[in-house]
């Protein structure tokens, strides 16, 4: 009987592992840059998330509207999930006029507000300046308990990569509403600074996880930092929270 309950909690506790829905927010930011296409530099650009079988499951930035029929592999993946051209909580705009740093945010959830399973996921991003197919590209990260920061290789029409997940199930604070904490200005081009009440100590690391800056002072300069994501976590007597910071 003691076998048969050993054996049933381990298969209660690899059930748990295998649907687990790790609540936390994904960053992504990503240079672009034209396919040589003839309205060049203008130009229509999706960032959109599939699970790991090539499922849909929600569009972080579309920045496409009247000429968004040509980005065709963001349209049979939101077709395929029944919604073509899905942009539920999505950034979204019209054309864009020239080409520069997109950087978009996902909570987790898919289009219905309900926090994914944990696993293997892919970021896809395409963007075209023809009326025809452009360049897209996908690059996979794992969603779950543990912090990932990914700086794939550059691609065509992509370059600059960063894709960062921070789960929140560390017990930090992410980004909260109300934790009295401002970073200004953000994005920024080098100079930023921390806003708020008895700041005792901050941390800034890039993307990769590398120490650049530990200290209690409330002004920071990247200057001499590629542009990129930047994570700042910032200790106060009240509570220790984690900000993200853009330089471009």
């Amino acid at each position: 009987m003691k076998k048969l309950y050993s054996t049933a909690f381990s298969i209660l506790l690899i059930a748990v592992s295998l649907f687990a829905q790790t609540s936390g927010e994904l960053t992504v930011t990503v240079t672009t840059s034209t396919t040589g296409g003839n309205f060049s530099p203008k130009n229509i650009v999706a960032i959109w998330i599939e699970d790991d079988a090539g499922n849909f499951v929600k569009t972080l930035l579309a920045y496409a509207q009247t000429r968004k029929t040509h980005l065709n592999t963001w349209q049979a993946s939101t077709t395929a999930a029944g919604s073509a051209y899905n942009t539920v909580d999505a950034i979204t705009g019209a054309t864009k006029t020239s080409h520069g740093t997109r950087t978009c945010y996902w909570n987790a959830s898919d289009v219905n507000g309900e926090i994914v399973v944990d696993g293997t996921y892919k970021i896809w991003m395409e963007l075209t300046d023809k009326n025809s197919t452009g360049n897209f590209s996908s690059f996979s990260f794992v969603k779950g308990e543990q912090s990932e920061a990914i700086i794939p290789m550059g691609v065509p029409s992509f370059s600059a990569i960063s894709i960062s997940w921070i789960p929140t199930s560390t017990g930090i604070t992410l980004n909260p509403n109300g934790d009295g904490i401002m970073i200004h200005p953000n994005p920024t081009s080098g100079n930023f600074t921390i806003v708020g009440n008895s700041i005792i100590d901050v941390e800034i690391r890039n993307i990769e996880g590398i120490l650049i800056y530990s200290g209690n002072v409330e002004q920071a300069n990247l200057a001499n930092q590629p542009n990129g994501l930047y994570i700042v976590k910032i200790k106060s007597e009240n509570n220790t929270v984690i900000k993200k910071v853009i330089k471009q």
